[in-house]
Order: C-alpha cells, then structure tokens, then sequence
C-alpha cells in the first residue's frame, strides 16, 4: 500500500513536454545572437563559445560519473545551454584558461553541489560570471572593440563599454550620452561588451522563438524590461542631465539577454504568474539601481542571483487561488 501513487483528479494533460526538447528549444533561440557575435567579433567568439561549452559539457560529465556516481546526464542539452550562456556573458577575448574556470564554478558549484538539474537555486551561468568578475575583473572588463572577422582574439583592441562610459565618466550624463551610439547602433550592436550585450535584434528574435515553442512565457521577460525602461524613466524625467533615457538602458548592457534567457531559467524562476510579476519587477529595478548607484556599471546579474533567492519564498506565498476555494465576499 505505500507504494501506491497518489494523483490528482481527472482531468490529466500531456503534452510531450520534456526537459531535452525544452533546452534544445533555448539553443535554437540563441542561434540568431551566437551567429550575430561571431559576425561581430570574428574567431574571439568562435573560441570563447567552444571552449565554454566543452568545458560545461566535460565538467557536468565528470562529476556525474566520478564524484556522484550518477549515469551522465549530459545529453540532456541543461550543460550545452549553460555552456553558451557562460560564453554570452564574457568578453571574446577572455584567456581560455579564465573560460575553463569559469566552466568549472557555474557547474560544479552553481549547479552539481546542490544535487545537479532541478535543485539548483542560482542560474549557474550566472554564477559563474560573478565569480569572475570579482576574481578576475581586469580580464572580464577589457570589451574587444567590435570589428567583425577583423578583430583578434589575444590582441584585440579594447575599449569601454556604453554602461562603461556612463560609470566612469566626469561629465554630466547628458553630454556623456553624445558619445554613445544611436538607437540604431544599440539595437544591432555596433558597441563593446559581451557577446550577449551587442545583438538586441537577434534576442528579440530568439523571445519570439522561444514564445513559438511554448519553451517560456512572456511575463518575465516583459516584466524586466518594462520595468527597468519606467524605472530609468523616471529618474530621466526628474534630471536628464543625471540620467540616461531608458530606451538607452533596454538596448546597452546585457538586460535583454537577463531577462529573456536567464531570468527565465524553469529551476530558478517562480512558478505563479503573479510571482513572476513579482520577480521581474525586481529584477528589473534592482538592475537600473546597481547600474546608476552601485559600483559596477552592469547589475543584470547581480540582480538576477538576488531574485533567485527569493523564489521559494514567492512559490510558497504568492499561489493561483486554488480551484474550489471558498471564498467568503461578506
């Protein structure tokens, strides 16, 4: 008798879902943004992408079969897709050395030390890139200067990011702005940064992918940006000479690349509509206050990681109303 399984009542749905074709449905939807960076840096981030996902593809592999004694799991696509992500949140000329580092801490701690796929709190991409950005942040803040198949890789010329600029700049914002890049250049990413930073047009391609496979929902991704463009918008309207306009915050920085494909993770998300307003907002405000009032120029990460924390608390008290709840409207 206590084997027996417990279900809910009828009816039931199936719908094939499954968590290969859910990942594979991610990798095609960064295929637009990967081809847009290798055009963009040429053979930097044709290495940076390679030796990123071997690297997480490798680990997840060896610590399955040596450390935890587990069958590998590595075809299930979760290490391929924290593989590219890693890569979409460096510079392309990071030392291959600091790649495979980095590898090693978004899947042997952010992912495999809480159990592996499914009980990871933290987005392990992202856990993985903080740690190098704090461990080696001259390395992860020289931006290769964007020349297509022109730009090395060792060698490439560098140069400072928008948000970059913004940051470390003397002059008002409004003057500083005049030497960013249009709307234009933002949006096809004609700028420094990293590989997931500089191509808006190929990420709002891969949205709309993702939406057609049913892979994510629209909530998180639209609550982030709505967010932080209303949020930025704000302070813009109160003091344009201190603040950037928010079309500028949306289009530089990796805040399209946070909330479409990281914010969105299935383990690290909420499960509740109304919580996944909840963390977008955050997500979204945090990330326009760490870029104007915290010490890094770029904060998408940062806040990312803190909303993770905060998920269970959101799957435990921000719930649908169950179906059959009484409800007392005296």
């Amino acid at each position: 008798m206590d084997k027996l399984l417990k279900v809910s009542p009828s009816p039931h749905i199936h719908e094939g879902t499954s968590v290969k074709k859910l990942m594979y449905g991610v990798v095609i939807a960064l295929i637009p943004a990967l081809i847009w960076s290798f055009y963009i840096f040429g053979i930097g981030a044709i290495i940076v992408t390679g030796v990123s996902v071997v690297s997480c593809i490798a680990f997840e592999f060896l610590i399955q079969k040596y450390l935890l004694k587990q069958t590998p799991a590595i075809t299930d696509g979760s290490a391929l897709v924290t593989g590219l992500l890693l890569a979409f949140n460096v510079p392309s000329n990071l030392p291959v050395g600091i790649i495979i580092i980095g590898a090693l801490v978004a899947i042997g701690v952010g992912k495999m030390s809480f159990g592996g796929l499914g009980n990871n709190p933290f987005n392990p991409a992202l856990v993985g890139r903080v740690f190098l950005l704090i461990s080696y942040p001259v390395q992860m803040t020289s931006w290769p200067v964007p020349n297509g198949w022109g730009t090395g890789y060792a060698d490439a010329d560098t140069g400072a990011t928008p948000l970059g600029i913004l940051q470390e700049g003397d002059e008002p914002v409004s003057q500083l702005m005049e030497q960013m890049p249009g709307t234009t250049e933002l949006f096809m990413g004609q700028m420094g940064g990293s590989l997931g930073e500089i191509a808006a047009f190929a990420l709002i391609i891969g949205f709309f992918i993702l939406l057609y496979m049913r892979v994510i929902s629209w909530h998180i991704p639209v609550s982030v940006v709505l967010s932080a463009g209303v949020f930025s918008g704000i302070l813009w309207l109160v003091d344009p000479s201190q603040f950037a306009n928010p079309v500028f915050h949306v289009l530089s920085g990796g805040l399209l690349l946070g909330a479409i494909f990281m914010a969105t993770d299935y383990v690290t998300s909420p499960m509740a509509v109304k919580a996944m307003w909840i963390y977008g907002i955050g997500i979204g405000v945090l990330s326009i206050l760490i870029r104007i009032f915290g010490a890094y120029p770029e904060g998408v990460s940062f806040a990312i990681l803190i909303m993770n924390a905060f998920v269970p608390i959101l799957n435990r008290y921000v719930k649908p109303k169950r179906f059959g709840e009484e409800v007392n409207y005296g």
